[in-house]
């Protein structure tokens, strides 16, 4: 058996598989996030750590294995992230994670010595503040007393194989989500390093995901409570995870959305893929030799929490369910649209200075109507990533549903309505990373290949467009283009 480890933005999901990567057991341990004003979002990789321990213990007990049982263990991880380390390779700061927007000058003195165009076409990414190198720079610029004690540089899930093993290093996956990876290549791109002004020495080495990066360390087993013979398979990021963990291994399985904090449309090719306009992205796959197209935007799911907080009784407690499903049927909020940027954006727009926002609010609208606009305002969003992947050649004829929104029948069909294509919900509604951690792990320890993925979920809901609905919602969807092209100068004014 093997542990997965996927460490979230709200927590860290621990799950028991059994060699093929069948899910057997999981257990979450929460930890904290900083938001605020400023662009700024933190967490401190201590806690991701007392996670990984209090999570193994707990399903090892509740599962009622042997830790003996265990072979092996993976990890999965949020990307885009910055985690600082000193020489002894302890974190120097609080790890900046993917939703921090602060690196907008960085972004620009990038951008000047690259150009927006060949940056993209070099990293399958556009430059970004949400991004890995733009952060490094920022606290380079902006912390100079700490900026002294750095030595290396990584993202979420290699701080935990650092810990687990004494080894850093990062993965193709990860890798190409920090806008210094030359993703043609598959190495560190001097071209951006040189424009960042950052020494080649502060990145860590460039694994595959499958790659076994060695045993346990003593410190570590003892507290995990495992045998130092456990195996640590590097793992990947969660995006790529996600897709593994969806049945998305090959161009013919199709995409999939993930419904999480945030929200993203992705599928696999066996080349990266740009658009004309740079909306959407490329990752490297934990799929040797493939690749993840990907427009992710920052606040789907957070939105959809977000109003349910504002309109429960006790916010700590939201009805989400229940809010979703009052405003799911034939719920028409006649004329009423919001704007799902709590977070800036990121696909399709690229804008750190968005802000979410209800237009064309009346006296007459409910709670229903302002939580059936944030579930249309997510759809519209996403079908505008789905348009620019369709405008570079792609072909989405049906998207698979998983992670949290997935458990809705009332949003599915929203979404089928507004995409005009069949969106099936799978099995795994909140256990994608997971179960691709666990496949690439069982991958990476020679005991399945990756197709294995695509028997580990099945499809338990389908919600096919009706086509009067989704006539109406593409005349609706131009009229929420044209609210943000309105509101771009406002946001921009008041950053």
């Amino acid at each position: 058996m093997l542990i997965a480890h996927d460490l979230g933005t709200t927590g860290n999901k621990a799950s028991l598989h059994d060699d093929t990567g069948r899910l057997l057991a999981s257990v979450t341990v929460s930890y904290p996030a900083h938001f605020a004003a400023g662009g700024i979002a933190e967490q401190d990789p201590g806690h991701w750590w007392d996670a990984v321990v209090s999570a193994t213990r707990s399903l090892v007990e509740r599962a009622e294995v042997q830790p003996s049982e265990v072979t092996g263990l993976v990890v999965s991880g949020q990307m885009m992230g910055a985690v600082l380390l000193d020489g002894d390779g302890r974190p120097v700061r609080p790890a900046i994670i993917w939703a921090d927007t602060r690196a907008a000058a960085q972004e620009r003195e990038l951008s000047d010595a690259l150009g927006d165009e060949p940056a993209y076409r070099l990293l399958g990414h556009r430059l970004n503040p949400t991004y890995s190198v733009e952060k490094v720079m920022w606290v380079r610029d902006i912390e100079p007393d700490v900026w002294r004690r750095v030595r290396r540089f990584c993202v979420a899930k290699d701080y935990i194989v650092l810990r687990l093993t004494g080894r850093l290093a990062t993965d193709r996956s990860d890798a190409s989500g920090t806008n210094a990876y030359d993703q043609l290549a598959g190495t560190w791109s001097s071209a951006v390093l040189d424009a960042a002004r950052l020494d080649a020495s502060l990145f860590p080495e460039i694994v595959d995901s499958v790659t076994v990066m060695g045993t346990l360390t003593p410190h570590a087993a003892d507290a995990l409570g495992l045998p130092a013979e456990v195996r640590v398979v590097m793992g990947g990021g969660d995006g790529p995870m996600a897709a593994v963990g969806s049945g998305i291994v090959a161009p013919e399985d199709g995409a999939y959305v993930c419904l999480g904090t945030s929200s993203w449309i992705s599928f696999a090719t066996d080349a990266p893929l740009h658009d004309p306009h740079r909306r959407t992205f490329t990752f490297d796959n934990v799929v040797p030799g493939s690749f993840v197209p990907t427009a992710t935007m920052q606040a789907g799911g957070a939105s959809v929490q977000w109003i349910s907080e504002a309109l429960s009784s006790d916010p700590t407690r939201p009805d989400t369910a229940a809010l979703t499903a009052d405003a799911g049927g034939d719920v028409d909020t006649d004329g009423l649209y919001f704007l799902p940027y709590l977070l800036g954006e990121r696909s399709p727009y690229w804008n750190p200075d968005a802000r979410g926002a209800f237009v064309g609010i009346a006296r007459h609208h409910t709670r229903a109507h302002l939580m059936r606009a944030v579930l249309e305002g997510v759809g519209f969003n996403l079908l505008t990533c789905i348009q620019a992947f369709r405008a570079a050649g792609a072909t989405l004829d049906r998207i698979d549903a998983v992670g949290g929104g997935a458990q809705s029948d009332a949003w599915l069909s929203i979404l089928a309505d507004i995409w005009g294509v069949p969106v099936r919900r799978r099995t795994i509604v909140s256990e994608a990373n997971s179960l691709g951690a666990a496949v690439t792990g069982a991958v990476g320890l020679g005991l399945t290949d990756f197709s294995a993925a695509r028997s580990l979920s099945e499809v338990t809901a389908e919600f096919t467009p009706d086509p009067h609905r989704h006539s109406a919602y593409a005349q609706r969807h131009a009229r929420f283009s044209a609210a943000y092209d309105a509101l771009e100068p406002w946001f921009t004014e008041g950053a």
